[in-house]
């Protein structure tokens, strides 16, 4: 049975908290349409060095490694790639930069203890012993950390001794290896009260002397940011995180709601970072990244360094985000805004200044805009700007804005600063983007260049190219021997699609130069997206025969005429719901969105909906079809144990029309849901 999207190979349990998750961005009003609720007041922290008697650990979020996200119980986790992660933390800056722990996950020990109840490391894995090891990590300045779970066993599906009923043993044998940091696992409690289970390890790592890092992954089941802090330094506010879009936004989305919580030795803890791993885009994994240090998460690594691509190692290594993520204030980002899936989060700073991160959750560029009194700062004639990625200055009289990639992150450091006239202006480059058109017509596009500065913006030159075969021709002025403070220049382009172009979004790139007081050119380039729709036939036509504008889907592709299966293509069966079988059709999972072009000349889309049989006796999924921005059908929940659903809406008149599938309120797991024998009406 294909039933495991959206699941790494343990206990499927631990990923219950899928639900807690929802309700909290439900609580705290962080829907994609909505504005964000300010948080509730954090109770006073408890500061688990207190409890523990070790003063000082964790006093920022912790920085390191661990294997699970890139080798599960795989042969490749051994000892041989815990020693060259070691290498390559100090090799390759990592080390610099501040990641220090060089963690273990679950599979390094034997599936029975010995006839003296000790832990025994499997002596294939770790042939010289976990001792050894720790050794070896200490040995290049980095300190070393180890798994188990607070149950009978571990979370791997072969079971490995856990440690519920042995806690002082095994911390004590942990102590005696050298271990700096134990992440507690949640899986086999025999239903133990959480907080006991989680307060005998504490008291058990107390008690060996030795000062451990102690990572309580509860997975958020019971609340722990409400009681953790009396125990360890870090606690798992979420399920497990998966190396895709939806697993790492809905997660993000979760945590960003427990802002309160975070103190010096004390953090939300999101899971580990999944860039590197192949799953995402570049601009994706700098949202992860950007995201995770802005809500002041513990940067573990989770993708094999050995093998990583260039790109992972300078998105890990930016020392100007991870020093949001380290600021010693210890402050967790807080929501701004999150309106049309525009998200605006600002973290305080211990030098006053604040972190903005102007995260689109969309699947187009959109401009994002605030400013710098929204984010927390307070009233000055001028404030410094710092984009953390381009690594480049800029002076504001108070606007924060840019136009930002779909997925993407735009993350700049702010503060009020007297000498704000002394950086160039920041200029703001949009244009009305999200144009849809069809194969061999012209288009007009307007573009914008203004100056957020108090300076001028000397010798502006704008100019909009798009992909080989378009004709971009600009009918108004392109640039300006200067934009006065607050001034823009607006220019009309006339962009004619090539005949045969197939249907799809289309970035065209809108490029600004203009000259900084010191004579330096200064360059900004955005994308503009282009909608390109192919007419339908006339008649009664299945949506699955003709191509998206675009899709995205929570695991794996979106498939045709079969059932999502699994995240590789074409892996699903046949389309069936309550035991019927369709021939035509989407297969998906939740949360998905499909758009097709009708340009004004179809009246109805119908299809039948339900829970695919593949995902057993699990799953919930709401079904929604919105024509241009009105939904037009909605089916509120539906369930496994729900038959196919009939679904009509009336989409007269509109140019596109969208299929959304969202996970109901209740996560995403076993969410395979049909657009069972999906049909459009068009004259």
């Amino acid at each position: 049975m294909r039933h495991l999207a959206m699941r790494e190979p343990r206990v499927t349990g631990r990923r219950a908290l899928a639900a807690v998750a929802a309700g909290l961005i439900a609580a705290a009003g962080l829907g994609v349409n909505a504005q964000a609720a300010p948080a509730a007041p954090a109770p006073a922290p408890v500061r688990s060095l207190a409890a523990s008697g070790h003063e000082g650990l964790a006093l920022t979020p912790p920085m390191g490694f661990n294997n699970w996200n890139s080798t599960h119980c795989r042969d490749e986790f051994d000892e041989s790639m815990v020693k060259g992660i070691a290498d390559l933390f100090v090799e390759r800056g990592l080390k610099d930069a501040g990641y220090e722990y060089v963690n273990l996950d679950d599979c390094w020990a034997l599936p029975e203890r010995d006839a003296d109840g000790r832990l025994v490391p499997d002596p294939e894995r770790f042939p010289n012993g976990i001792g050894a090891v720790a050794d070896y990590v200490h040995s290049k300045g980095l300190k070393f950390g180890i798994y188990t779970s607070a149950g009978t066993k571990t979370c791997s599906d072969i079971g490995f001794p856990g440690a519920l009923g042995h806690e002082y043993g095994d911390a004590r044998q942990f102590a005696d290896w050298g271990v700096d940091y134990l992440k507690y696992d949640n899986c086999n409690n025999q239903g133990v009260d959480a907080k006991q289970r989680y307060t005998t390890m504490r008291d058990a790592l107390a008690a060996t002397g030795r000062p451990i890092v102690y990572s309580i992954c509860e997975w958020g089941q019971n609340k722990p940011w409400e009681w953790a802090g009396e125990l360890g330094q870090l606690w798992r506010t979420t399920g497990d995180i998966s190396d895709s879009w939806s697993s790492m936004s809905s997660i993000m989305k979760a945590n960003l709601a427990l802002a309160p919580y975070a103190h010096p030795g004390g953090w939300n803890d999101p899971d580990m970072l999944e860039v590197g791993n192949g799953g995402m885009t570049d601009t994706e994994y700098r949202t992860h990244f950007s995201m995770w240090s802005v809500m002041a998460a513990p940067l573990l690594i989770g993708s094999d360094l050995r093998t990583a691509p260039e790109s992972a190692f300078d998105i890990l290594t930016n020392d100007e985000v991870i020093a949001v993520d380290q600021d010693p204030l210890g402050r967790q980002g807080e929501v701004v805004s999150s309106e049309g899936g525009r998200w605006v989060v600002s973290k305080e700073l211990a030098d006053g200044g604040r972190a903005v991160a102007l995260f689109n959750e969309g699947s187009r560029a959109q401009r994002i805009e605030t400013t710098a009194r929204a984010v927390g700062l307070p009233q000055a004639r001028g404030y410094a700007m710092r984009d953390l990625w381009k690594h480049s200055d800029a002076g504001t009289t108070g606007t924060i804005a840019a136009t930002v990639p779909a997925h993407g992150t735009v993350l700049v450091r702010v503060a009020a600063d007297r000498r704000w006239a002394q950086y160039p202006p920041a200029v703001d480059v949009s244009a009305d983007g999200d144009t849809v058109t069809e194969a061999g017509r012209t288009e007009r596009i307007t573009s914008e260049v203004t100056d957020l500065g108090g300076s001028a913006a000397h010798s502006v030159r704008v100019a909009l190219t798009g992909p080989e075969g378009w004709r971009i021709t600009p009918r108004s002025a392109a640039s300006a021997r200067a934009l006065e403070p607050g001034g823009t220049l607006a220019t009309d382009w006339d962009v004619t699609v090539p005949a045969g172009t197939s249907a799809g979004d289309r970035d065209l790139t809108l490029t600004a130069r203009h000259r900084a007081r010191s004579g330096a050119w200064v360059t900004s380039a955005v994308p503009v997206t282009v909608r390109v729709g192919v007419p339908l036939p006339a008649g009664r036509t299945a949506l699955s025969d003709a191509g998206p504008l675009s899709s995205s889907n929570g695991w794996g592709p979106v498939e045709r005429d079969r059932s999502v299966g699994e995240s590789q293509a074409g892996d699903g069966g046949p389309i069936t719901v309550g035991g019927q079988e369709f021939a035509k059709g989407l297969g998906v999972h939740a949360p998905s969105s499909v758009e097709y072009y009708l340009g004004g000349a179809c009246s109805e889309v119908t299809a039948q909906v339900g829970v695919d049989d593949e995902s057993g006796d699990r799953g919930s999924v709401a079904f929604e079809v919105w024509a241009d921005g009105t939904r037009a059908a909605s089916t509120g929940t539906v369930t496994h144990a729900d038959p196919a659903l009939p679904v009509f809406a009336d989409v007269s008149g509109a140019d596109v029309v969208r299929l959304v599938v969202t996970d109901a309120g209740d996560g995403v797991d076993y969410d395979h849901a049909d657009w069972a024998d999906l049909r459009v009406t068009c004259a």
